[in-house]
């Protein structure tokens, strides 16, 4: 995983290698004019005010501002370029993310849906920020730098003082940022753990109620949430650590360059202007060296985001893509094995309602997940119009079979956002998706599509919700589209109305539907029902046949 995240953080500042050098030019520009004010100051005073040469103050004045111009001028452009490079990162990190988990291939993670969102949201963010931290420690190193060479021009004894005591002031504080970053991985690992516990509540809420698991789940949240608070204290405590020795030390090594000036001029080794410079590069070198220490406590932080980044990148698909462009055609597993599924055999023709019925929830997912392309079988082979689905490019497969889920997902916050599939369909496209679906009568009100919905459809009740998913899957209108249980939430007359509403509106072009249902209703209007049992296909016919098998009658009637 180091491998892993090392690479990642190369990777960026490839990227973004322009915007981060140019940053790092003027920010470094912005350093060495800090640290030549006090230097000019300095002159200022032994060339100028002690010699009372008016040509030479005029002279001064130009040279102080011209000064302050580039020293403002570079700070400035470089925070513009740091912000583009930051945002574009950021941007890119966190559409690779989004990609990968909502990608057609999937990914093997034991992450859960609130840690991957925190991920792609606020991990991102902060593995992006490493930029910021690479440019501020290197111009921040040319500072310190710049300070060390004029100090030993001054006197070589306070600039050895510095050329050693910052490397031992910087490794010291080093040494304190595994602490910090353990820290602040855990606290990430717990906030991540809360949100996906709040998303399940959430998302559970109705049917917590309704079999009074609401406190349980609330009980639940609580001790997450509690885990992420003591996180969260742990984290700003080894913070507070880090700050308070970092500001310690620096000033207590400025403090004595500081101290060791005055007495040399005390001495006469050096001149008042000479000490004015040296006072004022030891004020000036605590911003170099509380930006390293600052750098050394964020990367702790941005490196333990970037390893949860990297991690997420690199895990393994679950199903590769081909390159093969998907077409419509007869969809076939032949001989297939995979779990609940042991050697079936089955084929979707062009234009066909085909019903498959299992008494198995492990082998209605197998099935689903086949034909949509997200899970390969161990062996056997899934074939798309004689192609086999492991070489056909995932992304045109979507755009030939859609593969409706049962767990139902709403995105929008109006009915007509939530119907939009990416084509340009019209009110009446729409309205006739709906009265398939048998969910015309939230189009009563005086709203039509411009009805609100609060968020994922949580206003609505889950039949119609169900109802929603399903007049979206008949707009899509693809090729072939299979629906997981597409009514379980929904009562028996409707599901007479959506059974007709479903064949009609799928009928003609070839269009194949898939119903994986135990629904009667759903069946009675399929051309033809394969049904599993122990795994492999027990009996093949139209539904009112095969109620006459005891074993299939007991699934379909129960």
């Amino acid at each position: 995983m180091t491998q892993t995240t090392g690479r990642l953080i190369r990777r960026m500042f490839w990227r973004q290698r322009r915007d981060t050098a140019l940053c790092a030019t003027f920010w470094s520009l912005h350093q060495v004019c800090e640290a030549l004010v006090p230097v000019a100051i300095g002159l200022v005073i032994d060339q100028a005010v002690g010699t009372g040469s008016t040509s030479a103050m005029a002279w001064s004045v130009l040279g102080i501002f011209a000064l302050f111009t580039a020293l403002t001028m570079g700070w400035r452009s470089g925070f513009w370029f740091l912000s583009r490079a930051v945002t574009e990162e950021s941007h890119q990190l966190r559409m690779r993310v989004v990609r990968r988990v909502v990608g057609g291939q999937g990914i093997r993670t034991g992450r859960q849906s609130g840690e991957l969102l925190s991920i792609a949201t606020s991990d991102t963010q902060s593995a992006a920020e490493l930029l910021e931290l690479g440019t501020r420690g290197v111009s921040a190193l040319v500072g310190l730098t710049v300070s060390t060479v004029v100090l030993l021009r001054i006197d070589w004894s306070l600039g050895l003082g510095l050329v050693v005591g910052v490397p031992i002031l910087v490794l010291g504080l080093n040494a304190l940022g595994p602490v910090v970053g353990r820290r602040t991985s855990a606290q990430q690992q717990a906030v991540g753990r809360a949100a996906a516990t709040a998303s399940d509540l959430l998302r559970g809420l109705r049917p917590l109620r309704g079999f009074g698991g609401v406190d349980e789940a609330v009980r639940r949240y609580r001790t997450a949430s509690r885990t992420s608070l003591r996180a969260g204290v742990g984290t700003v405590k080894a913070g507070a650590t880090f700050i308070g020795a970092s500001t310690f030390t620096t000033s207590l090594l400025i403090t004595v360059v500081a101290a060791l000036a005055g007495w040399y001029a005390l001495e006469g080794r050096i001149t008042i202007g000479q000490l004015i410079t040296i006072v004022g590069l030891a004020t000036f070198l605590t911003d170099p060296v509380l930006n390293l220490a600052d750098c050394v406590f964020r990367l702790a932080t941005a490196r333990a985001s970037a390893a949860r980044v990297a991690e997420v990148l690199a895990a393994p698909e679950r199903v590769p893509s081909g390159t093969r462009t998907a077409r419509p055609g007869p969809l076939t597993l032949d001989t297939v094995h995979a779990p609940g599924l042991d050697g079936v055999d089955l084929t979707v023709a062009p234009g066909e309602l085909l019903g498959i019925v299992t008494a198995e929830t492990g082998t209605a997912d197998s099935v689903t997940e086949l034909l949509a392309g997200s899970r390969a079988p161990e062996r056997g082979e899934v074939r798309l119009a004689d192609t086999p689905m492991r070489d056909l490019d995932l992304g045109s497969l979507r755009r030939t079979v859609l593969v409706e889920p049962h767990g139902v997902d709403l995105f929008g916050t109006t009915l007509r956002e939530v119907l939009q599939t990416g084509d340009d369909r019209d009110d009446e496209a729409l309205r006739a998706a709906m009265a398939s679906a048998s969910v015309g009568d939230l189009l009563a009100d005086h709203t039509g599509f411009d009805r609100e919905l609060v968020d994922h459809g949580l206003n609505l009740s889950g039949g119609q919700r169900q109802r929603l998913a399903l007049s979206r899957a008949l707009l899509a209108d693809r090729p072939v589209t299979v629906f997981r249980d597409p009514t379980t939430a929904i009562d028996a007359v409707t599901e007479h109305a959506i059974a007709d509403g479903i064949r009609a509106h799928r009928s003609g072009d070839g269009r194949a539907t898939v119903l994986v249902s135990t629904s009667a209703p759903l069946l009675d209007r399929c051309d033809r029902v394969v049904f599993l049992r122990a795994g492999q296909v027990a009996a093949v016919g139209r539904h009112r046949d095969l109620l006459a098998d005891s074993s299939y009658a007991e699934v379909v009637l129960r």
